[in-house]
Order: C-alpha cells, then structure tokens, then sequence
C-alpha cells in the first residue's frame, strides 16, 4: 500500500492537490493511504518551503504547486 501526503496548511491549492491525488489513486486502483501534513514545523523540517506538495511513501515529489492528476499518477507508478 502506498502512502500520499499532502503538505499544506488547507489553502484551496492543497485541497485541490488532495483531490488529484485521490483521483489519482482511483484511477490506477492502487490501494493508498492518504495523510494531510498541515503542522508547518513539520512540513518545514521535510525540507518544503513552498505549498502544497505531495510526497509519496515519505518522499516529496512536487512542491510549490498543484500537480495534475497525470502527473501524480506518474509519481505513483514511478516509486
């Protein structure tokens, strides 16, 4: 089972990355479990200066900006 967090402090780009990625995760008919990180230490201590970002099984990905759904299910596909 992967694990897909979403880094962000609930700002309408981080729900938006929050629905790509579920949409992402139906699509590909993986089985996932899906973390908001929104505690700003911690998003700070994975090294993300910029929100949202999206880390897959603990490792970000994107950061900065709203990633499709194509994208993520590259990720996904790709770790």
């Amino acid at each position: 089972m992967k694990k897909i967090e979403v880094l962000g402090t609930g700002c309408p780009k981080c729900s938006q990355t929050a629905k790509n990625a579920e949409e992402a995760v139906r699509d590909l008919g993986f089985e996932a479990e899906g973390v908001k990180v929104e505690d700003v230490n911690e998003i700070v201590a994975r090294g993300v200066m910029l929100t949202p970002a999206l880390a897959v099984d603990g490792q970000v990905v994107v950061s900065g900006q709203v990633p499709s759904t194509e994208e993520i299910k590259k990720h996904l596909r790709g770790s």
